[in-house]
């Protein structure tokens, strides 16, 4: 990884910058080399079938999205894009923490690949996903 990995700290700041993750309420709970875990409280405002009281999949789909994006700026690295993105929805993301854990699988010079899982409070898996992320071209 490169050495200039970012702090705790500088991942909330970069996450605070963007008001969609304020709206998310995303927090960065730990980093550790290629991975990081972020948490998602809970929102009314994600519910798409309010019998089940689930989220809306694209919910989990972006939470997927932005912990493989992060796992990469974590390590020091500027991914500018999401190129791919791949997710398996488990089972329902009911009211709770949502729990998402990613870590980079490939560090390309123009492509690289993170994973990531969301979890519930309970460790139960609820969705997992990879994505390729477009890298600025060196000159």
């Amino acid at each position: 990884m490169n050495a200039s990995s970012l702090t705790l700290d500088q991942v909330q700041t970069a996450l605070d910058a963007a008001p969609f993750h304020r709206w998310l309420g995303l927090n960065a709970v730990s980093l550790d080399t290629g991975t990081i875990m972020l948490e998602m409280p809970w929102r009314d405002e994600v519910v798409s079938n309010p019998r089940t009281q689930s989220a809306h999949g694209g919910v989990l789909a972006a939470l997927i999205d932005l912990t493989g994006f992060y796992a990469l700026l974590a390590a020091g690295n500027m991914p500018i894009a999401t190129a791919d993105l791949r997710v398996d929805f488990h089972k329902p993301a009911t009211p709770g923490t949502l729990i998402a854990t990613g870590k980079i699988v490939r560090l390309g010079s123009t492509l690289s690949v993170a994973e990531a899982s969301v979890m519930n409070a309970d460790g139960a898996l609820l969705s997992s996903g990879r994505g390729a992320y477009q890298m600025p071209r060196r000159s």
